[in-house]
């Protein structure tokens, strides 16, 4: 924690993120294991499995473009070339993992780097997708107790994201101007919105509300289609996002409220239409850009 307080100073003062990696002293917890589970265009779905000695504070990942990796490896302090996040607290959008990041001996968590914004029990410097269609470098570490004896690294794990496939939230919500004419004003539930109004959703965290982080990926899903997308595979997921939503109006628009376990599944199966994991998708009307620049990094507590 002291270390994230410096970063979230550095970055107050407007400064550089040179700042140190701490040398692990005294090794208390056993490594965790990191695997890859599968990648989108925009995100990498990671399992780790805490050592026999758990993660009760949780658990870090960090990460990198492997093509600043291959010139000098991992760095030593925490450059703008540097990603992380501390998963510490309680999920409530990928929740089909554990149902908290503060892990016993030997249990697993899934996160996804790339899709981070509406997730909660995190600290991270990095909510935005990833680029697709690049090689990245990843590594994880249990986190220390009150002493601040956190494990060694895993070995580096190497994932690249998928190319030419669909837009998700970052993006439409970053190039407005793209938007399909034919798709606004649209229907959630039986509610419909301004174009202006899904803007406004869209740059709403959901911090723990499942009605908006459905929200997200249904505005993105319906985008998608409307920019020429196939609906097939996702078409009956769309029906049942909006039956389940019905007349709740999403927030900032309204005050309506789902619980994530009500919305997961149908969150998930969206995502995953628009990281271009169930076919049928296309490219976006323009060329891909991230929504926040890779070295522009904003430390966030949620």
């Amino acid at each position: 924690m002291r270390l994230l307080h410096g970063i979230a100073v550095a970055l107050a003062l407007g400064g550089s993120l040179g700042v140190s990696i701490p040398a692990r002293a005294a090794v208390a917890l056993d490594t965790p294991n990191m695997s890859l589970v599968d990648v989108g265009s925009f995100e990498v779905t990671m399992r780790v499995q805490a050592g026999a000695s758990g993660a009760p504070a949780g658990f870090g990942i960090e990460w990198m473009k492997k093509s600043d990796y291959d010139i000098g490896g991992w760095p030593t302090d925490y450059s703008t070339q540097l990603v992380y996040c501390i998963f510490n607290g309680i999920p409530t959008l990928n929740i089909w993992g554990a149902s908290t990041f503060l892990l016993g001996p030997d249990q697993v968590a899934l996160v996804q780097p790339g899709d981070l914004f509406d997730e909660t029990g995190i600290e991270t410097n990095y909510t935005s997708a990833l680029p697709p269609g690049t090689d990245f470098v990843f590594r994880a570490y249990a986190v220390g107790g009150p002493g601040g004896e956190t494990s060694g690294y895993s070995p580096t794990l190497f994932a690249r994201t998928s190319g030419n496939a669909e837009c998700t939230q970052g993006f439409w919500q970053n190039h407005p101007e793209t938007w399909p004419a034919n798709c606004t004003p649209m229907l959630l539930g039986t509610v419909l919105y301004t174009k202006q109004q899904l803007l406004d959703i869209f740059f709403q965290p959901a911090n723990g509300n499942g009605l908006v982080s459905l929200a997200h990926q249904l505005i993105t899903t319906k985008l998608n289609v409307c920019n020429g997308s196939n609906p097939a595979p996702i078409a009956s997921t769309i029906a049942a996002a909006d039956a389940l939503i019905d007349g709740q109006v999403v927030p900032p628009v309204g005050s309506g409220y789902l619980d994530p376990a009500d919305t997961e599944a149908y969150t998930e199966e969206l995502d995953k239409y628009n990281n271009g994991k169930l076919g049928g998708v296309i490219d976006c009307p323009t060329p891909v850009r991230a929504n926040a620049t890779w070295g522009r990094l904003k430390t966030l507590y949620r």
